[in-house]
């Protein structure tokens, strides 16, 4: 199993990081420190999960905890590219239903960009395709 990796990069107001490999327990600290550095450079942060192979429930609940802290400090924490097959833990939960979602970076960025950092978040604030353009 290869390691996963971790990369940030700024898009404007909005920073994405990217994850590639699998997210479990064993790297849930990397991916938390990850996403708190991204927090960092910016209030709207999009975590790109399109090279996610596997995500487990620890790897859940350090979105979890992002996305809140994100929404309680007046910023936005979106997804992008997550896959069902290797990201199941988000539907089983029913998650994927409240979590901004996106299938591309592209789409996340183009909602930021739209609603800019004071829309709503919550079910369908940020439907994807819902601001083509």
């Amino acid at each position: 199993m290869a390691e996963p990796r971790f990369s940030i990069e700024p898009h404007g107001a909005s920073v994405v990081a990217s994850v590639q490999g699998e997210l479990d327990v064993t790297s849930s600290q990397r991916f938390d420190d990850c996403l708190s550095e991204a927090a960092t450079h910016s209030g709207q942060v999009i975590l790109d999960m399109s090279e996610v192979d596997f995500m487990d429930t620890t790897a859940l609940a350090v979105i979890v905890a992002h996305w809140r802290r994100a929404a309680d400090e007046g910023g936005r924490f979106l997804l992008a590219g997550a896959r069902y097959r290797y990201t199941k833990a988000l539907w089983i939960t029913g998650l994927a239903d409240r979590l901004p979602m996106y299938d591309t970076v592209d789409e996340a960025l183009a909602a930021l960009a739209d609603t800019g950092s004071g829309a709503a978040d919550g079910p369908g604030a940020s439907e994807p395709g819902a601001s083509a353009g």
